[in-house]
């Protein structure tokens, strides 16, 4: 995704009226397109509640607060959004080491990287203590230990051990590609994990 944005084109329905029917839907959209595309603390309410196509007014009836709806946002990737990159655990199509190796996919060089959306919410809110830090922290907890279960699938004989690894080698992966906009971390990232499956696997 670019690291900037233009606003979209409203369809029909969107044209006719600010708010209405399906007004909390179109801000969590809107939200999750800004604030991936180009940060929390970068996306103003007022630009928030013009590409939402809804009134401030509208907007604070279905969230008391830009906060509350950042924890909305990160609340929908953990349930209704489920990361691509993340969701390959779960494939019953390969097996469990094809499955840890595919959370190292290169991803398309034509695009502008923005990485991990939990990992830019933490980045950006410095409060440990703001709920949408607390949803954070569960999820990557949540996400290691899905690591765990794939890994114990694959024949390690730490599956923790190898879990609490592919997550840190995620993450970094994550963090360098976006620091260099280059895909080129996970393909080393790929290959690091390629050896430390090896060696948690091997008799």
């Amino acid at each position: 995704m670019g690291t900037t944005s233009k606003r979209p084109e409203a369809t029909a329905a969107e044209g006719q009226v600010r708010g209405g029917r399906g007004a909390r839907e179109r801000i969590l959209r809107t939200a999750a397109k800004l604030f991936y595309e180009q940060g929390v603390n970068a996306t103003g309410m007022e630009q928030l509640t013009d590409v939402a196509h809804v009134s401030k007014r509208t907007f604070y009836l279905h969230f008391p607060s830009k906060e509350a709806l950042v924890e909305a946002y990160v609340h929908r990737f953990r349930t209704d959004a489920p990361l691509a990159r993340e969701h390959v655990l779960t494939r019953t199509d390969l097996p469990a080491r094809e499955r840890l190796l595919a959370m190292f996919e290169r991803p398309e060089s034509s695009v502008a990287l923005r990485g991990c959306p939990f990992h830019n919410v933490a980045v950006e809110i410095a409060d440990v203590s703001a709920p949408a830090r607390t949803l954070v922290a569960n999820h990557k907890r949540e996400f290691a230990d899905r690591i765990r279960e794939v890994a114990a699938a694959a024949g390690a004989r730490d599956p923790g051990r190898l879990a609490r690894q592919l997550a840190v080698l995620y993450d970094g992966a994550t963090a360098l590609a976006i620091a260099l906009n280059s895909p080129e971390p996970y393909d080393d990232a790929r290959s690091a994990a390629e050896a430390l499956i090896d060696e948690a696997v091997s008799a």
